[in-house]
């Protein structure tokens, strides 16, 4: 989650919404409709999207907790424990070679009861992590350890509650090495020329480059725990550490990792995550959109949770702390830590799982840093002090360990260009000249598409609403379907012609036409020039648009009011679950596609000329290379390619319209060479950032 002032809110989000912007016109889909007929664009299912999910998601919890219920001996919980450890592994890895920190000091700050150390290191070769280095003074060597993650704030390590923290553990006793994540504090990606985020610092950054990384199979919450760990690594190499006793403690952002760190490093004696632990179900139920790092690819697929990357610490020490008044829902604290509990106590050590809920709202306040203290008091013995000492917050300048407090004027290598160079590396690999046959495999195996004959051939059921009054669409008279791809999803399919239809699609017509839509089928029905040319060019043909889950008719409502457009809002929200899933949005939508194409077939029409723009090209794209049916096909606006996207250091394609792995298998070139063969017409195909490809 980010936490920033509402000036700097407003401000990362209008930077956002501006590089997330709507193909084509660059309008949002009211703005389109409005410059129309001033109508209202129809969306009468907002809710489909989210209660297909929710319902998702508490089937998947309540086969874990069945699995968590079954576990009767301390075998079992061992067992379990080993089998979580793995799963995270298949989740967050493969890990990058480790290479050589370089670390260096940059300067010292000398204090009463310690001296802070700014240091700079590579966790990768080329990608500088900056970090403060808090040493006791007067106490004998040597001491116990604490890596120090931090939320998502504009200054990182300086902020604050931050401050605070590793103020307090260095008073008590603790070496604490505190460093910036990624995009925060002097680790921006996007620098300009001011040294200010292009983009919006935090979440905004992570979301940016994050989003981008999928593409090529990378997780940036995997590079942020890679940091994790080599600021660990780094830790134990000083001899003022005692590596019996290494803490890893954060908030927020920090919780998050915090959380990952206990499940992905097993060199750590004793953990505290502050204002993150919570259920999946618990945020998908309450609409509570999370950093693309705070969301693990196929985490949900592999039945994992918050509290299976803190049982994977098990039997160490683990307390989470919560927050009475957190949008992180308490209740699913509560719920994480029974589970824990049960764990721990049939391995012999339930007094090690603990549960510290504050007052107040959001944040690494007073009271969670104290209980904190005492879980790592406990643990150590290091100090027997109950409350924190007296604090005194540095400036943000003071702690600088760049120059100017802004690593890429050290020529540190931003994300994404480790991105490019990958996507590059994966194209050499890749397979020319994929065979049909191969290249519909790939599809299947990258999009997870239902295989079978089954899923293909099975007749869908589907409804037929009552015809509403003329919304001055290019024919006089239109009737609604919905086409039901799966249990809870419906296709809002449209059918026009000159005369009234009140039942299902009458037989006779061999050809049909299959719009689908960008953003809206109703807004583009009025707006969109392509459609009319259709209708003209190929009289004889019966024509339909189609409203795929989450767009048009299903745009979800959900998340912040009006969000859908933006970065952080409801089209990211999905997508970015799905990748939890295991289940590429793109991949649904195209099944929603296949899904229609069969219900035309079981209506008597046997060639399709798909057609689709802007959003709507990358599910049409695959599922016009999937379908015998379809025997033209027609893309405006379509994307030039995953890897100018991969390959592009800006792009304005949403997470919705991206497929994870997809290049270590193949691109869309690959797809498009394949319908040459179906009489393939491009029309102002659009590259990474929105605009008319070569412009």
């Amino acid at each position: 989650m980010f936490h920033l002032t509402e000036t700097s809110k407003a401000s990362s989000l209008l930077a956002m919404v501006l590089v997330f912007t709507s193909l084509g016109t660059g309008m949002t889909l009211v703005e389109a409709a409005s410059q129309s007929t001033s109508v209202e664009p129809l969306n009468r299912f907002p809710r489909m999207v989210q209660e297909y999910f929710v319902d998702v998601v508490r089937r998947i919890e309540k086969r874990a907790d069945q699995r968590r219920e079954d576990l009767k001996t301390a075998a079992d919980a061992e067992a379990y424990v080993r089998d979580v450890r793995d799963k995270i592994q298949q989740s967050f890895g493969p890990w990058p070679e480790k290479t050589p920190l370089k670390p260096r000091i940059t300067g010292v700050v000398e204090r009463d009861a310690y001296n802070i150390e700014k240091l700079i290191f590579e966790s990768r070769p080329g990608f500088l992590v900056t970090a403060n280095l808090y040493i006791p003074r007067g106490r004998p060597f040597p001491l116990p350890g604490v890596v120090g993650t931090c939320g998502h704030s504009a200054t990182g390590k300086a902020v604050e509650p931050y401050q605070s923290f590793a103020q307090g553990l260095a008073r008590l006793g603790y070496v604490v090495l505190i460093y910036d994540p990624i995009g925060q504090g002097e680790r921006l990606q996007y620098p300009d020329e001011n040294l200010k985020s292009k983009v919006g610092v935090g979440v905004r950054e992570h979301l940016y480059a994050g989003n981008q990384q999928f593409l090529i199979g990378e997780f940036i919450g995997s590079w942020r725990a890679w940091d994790g760990i080599r600021a660990l690594d780094y830790l134990l190499t000083r001899d003022e550490v005692d590596p019996k006793h290494i803490g890893v403690t954060g908030n927020s952002g920090g919780g998050t990792m915090t959380t990952w760190l206990c499940g992905v490093e097993g060199r750590w004696t004793m953990g505290a995550p502050s204002c993150f632990v919570t259920t999946f179900r618990r945020n998908m139920e309450n609409e509570l959109p999370a950093d693309t790092e705070q969301c693990p690819p196929r985490a949900l697929a592999l039945g994992l949770d918050h509290c299976d990357f803190l049982a994977a610490m098990a039997p160490k020490p683990v307390t989470i702390l919560a927050k009475e008044g957190d949008y992180f829902d308490a209740r699913g604290a509560e719920e994480a830590h029974r589970r824990l509990a049960k764990l721990y106590r049939l391995l012999g050590a339930e007094q090690n799982a603990g549960l510290f809920v504050g007052p107040g709202y959001h944040g690494y306040s007073r009271e969670n840093r104290e209980a904190m203290y005492r879980l790592f008091n406990r643990v150590t013995g290091v100090s027997k002090a109950a409350s924190e000492p007296e604090l005194v917050i540095e400036k943000g300048e003071t702690l600088y360990c760049a120059p100017q407090g802004q690593v890429c004027e050290l020529n540190s290598r931003p994300v994404y260009s480790f991105t490019k160079e990958t996507s590059r590396a994966l194209a050499k690999q890749r397979r020319r000249n994929l065979s049909a046959r191969d290249l519909r495999r790939r599809i299947v195996q990258v999009l997870t598409l239902r295989a079978g004959p089954r899923a293909q051939t099975a007749a869908p059921d589907y409804r037929i609403l009552r015809n509403w009054r003329s919304r001055g669409y290019p024919k006089p008279n239109w009737t609604t379907y919905l086409v039901e791809t799966e249990p809870g999803i419906l296709a809002v399919v449209y059918r026009l012609g000159d005369e009234r239809l009140l039942s299902r699609p009458p037989k006779g017509q061999k050809r049909a036409i299959l719009y689908i839509s960008h953003q809206s089928s109703d807004a583009e029905l009025r707006s969109e020039p392509l459609i009319k040319e259709l209708i003209e060019a190929e009289p004889d043909a019966a024509f339909y648009t189609c409203d795929v889950r989450g767009v048009g008719e299903s745009q979800p409502d959900t998340c912040n009011q009006n969000s859908y457009l933006t970065a952080y809002g409801s089209d990211y929200f999905y997508a970015i679950h799905s990748i939890m899933l295991g289940k590429p949005y793109p991949g649904q939508r195209t099944r929603d596609i296949l899904r229609v194409i069969q219900w035309l077939k079981n209506n008597g029409h046997e060639e399709v000329h798909l057609v689709a723009r802007g959003w709507g090209t990358i599910p049409a794209t695959f599922a016009a290379v999937m379908s015998d049916n379809v025997k033209k096909v027609t893309l405006k606006n379509a994307l030039t390619s995953y890897s100018d996207i991969a390959e592009s250091e800006t792009y304005s394609w949403p997470l919705s319209s991206l497929v994870p792995d997809i290049l270590k298998s193949f691109d869309l070139p690959d797809c498009y060479k394949a319908l040459q063969d179906k009489d393939l017409k491009q029309i102002d195909p659009w590259g990474p950032d929105g605009s008319k490809a070569g412009e």
